[in-house]
């Protein structure tokens, strides 16, 4: 007898779970087979101002910077000055000690006494004609070429002096202000470099050799971005053209700056062909930008301000046409109008609206995340 009860309670289990599977298939099908409405997300056009830009990486660097060159060849015996350092000029940076080679020094030397030995005749000769003027044997003009004689031979044994002075020490005691063993500064500035070290032979600027740099100096004030930009952008650029300047090593601070060239030739690059360009900054008084800081160069390429605006992704271009979706009923169910536009400029998320929609309109986004419904 129970064992008929329990026969019969599981049949009935078995048939309800049987029928309760059926009735959830019937109604899984049933909801799928209904459609889906998708709700959109609603967007109100607003005034906005709209640029088109291009992007130029590049440097900073001082518009100009100067190589301070030796007048003369020797070994550095001091340095004044270090990298880093400010410098008015003509201020010394350098002094070298000269070397001389024997040839000169002994010619110099024979120079020397040859003056000597012609100053010493006619200096002779020129206190006996002074007497001989004075008592009236010799003519005044006699006289007077025979003091020419002796100034003449005077000047020439202190010019054979001078250079003997020069060969031997690079200085003469007669030119110590304008020594050319002294290195200074051809203007005023920073010093950024100083390649060469106590006792390193240098050599002048000359015919054959740029000569040896002893330092590198630059007006830190004056500075320029040097970038490329490629060539399907620089026709769209001239010179003029505001810049905001971008630098990383400064916390990505902004620098206002003005493009002032274009380079005229592109040079190929990895399989682009770029141009150089160049914008003066401006440099406000609480910066202080290191030469060589990279950068980057937003340079303006047209601009619309205040103007009527949605996210690009609202419109649908089909041909030379473009249209949105005007929201005409939010509730119960969404409902939207097709409706002709005229676009203007784009910066690729935003996009002017010239005509067919207002500021009161309501026009169709993206699709709403479900889980904001």
């Amino acid at each position: 007898m129970k064992n008929r009860i329990v026969k019969k309670i599981l049949r009935i289990i078995f048939l309800v779970l049987v029928g309760a599977a059926v009735i959830g298939t019937f109604y899984f099908l049933w909801k799928k087979a209904q459609p889906v409405i998708t709700v959109y997300e609603v967007v109100t056009p607003s005034r906005d101002t709209i640029e088109t830009k291009t992007v130029a990486t590049g440097k900073v660097e001082p518009r100009d910077e100067v190589l301070i060159k030796p007048q003369m060849s020797g070994i550095i015996s001091e340095l004044l000055k270090e990298a880093g350092q400010m410098v008015k000029e003509g201020e010394i940076i350098a002094r070298i000690k000269v070397i001389p080679e024997m040839v000169q020094l002994n010619s110099a030397e024979s120079r020397v006494r040859v003056a000597k030995i012609s100053l010493d005749q006619i200096s002779a000769t020129f206190k006996r004609d002074e007497e001989l003027h004075k008592q009236g044997v010799i003519s005044k003009e006699d006289y007077e070429t025979s003091f020419a004689n002796y100034k003449k031979a005077q000047e020439e044994a202190e010019n054979a002096q001078d250079a003997l002075e020069i060969i031997r020490e690079g200085i003469s005691k007669r030119s110590t202000a304008s020594s050319t063993t002294q290195v200074r500064s051809t203007i005023t500035g920073m010093i950024l470099d100083v390649p060469i070290k106590v006792g390193n032979s240098v050599i002048q600027s000359n015919t054959f050799n740029d000569g040896t740099t002893i330092a590198t100096v630059a007006d830190m004030n004056n500075m320029i971005f040097k970038g490329k930009v490629d060539e399907t952008e620089v026709g769209r650029i001239n010179e003029g053209m505001p810049i905001k300047l971008t630098v990383g090593a400064m916390e990505s601070r902004t620098f206002d700056a003005m493009l002032e060239y274009v380079a005229p030739k592109g040079v190929e690059e990895n399989g682009a062909v770029l141009f150089e360009v160049k914008a003066a900054v401006q440099i406000p008084a609480d910066a202080f930008i290191r030469a060589g800081y990279s950068a980057n160069a937003e340079i303006v390429l047209k601009r619309a301000e205040n103007v009527l605006s949605v996210p690009e992704s609202c419109v649908e271009f089909s041909g030379d046409s473009t249209f949105v979706q005007v929201v005409t009923q939010e509730k119960p169910e969404q409902k939207f109008e097709k409706r002709a536009v005229q676009v203007g400029l784009s910066d690729g998320i935003r996009i002017e609206i010239k005509d067919g929609i207002t500021e009161s309109d309501k026009i169709r986004g993206a699709i709403a995340d479900p889980a904001k419904r």
